[in-house]
């Protein structure tokens, strides 16, 4: 089993740009993108709810696992 990120998903359903979330949370756009691409070994809540805000969404439609 593995972890899928559909943080991508998400934005473009919004039309939001990795920029302008990076700009609305205060994270940089290199983290934001690692974690885009599934490339980090974890995610603070913190983070999470704050994209979950960001993006008027639920960790279940961010996260999912395969």
């Amino acid at each position: 089993m593995a972890i899928i990120v559909n943080l991508d998903v998400v934005m473009a359903k919004k039309k939001m740009s990795l920029t302008e979330l990076s700009e609305r949370l205060g994270i940089s756009m290199t983290n934001l993108s690692l974690l885009k691409t599934g490339k980090v070994k974890g995610v603070r809540f913190t983070t999470l709810e704050a994209l979950c805000r960001a993006l008027d969404c639920k960790p279940g439609d961010i996260l999912d696992i395969e």
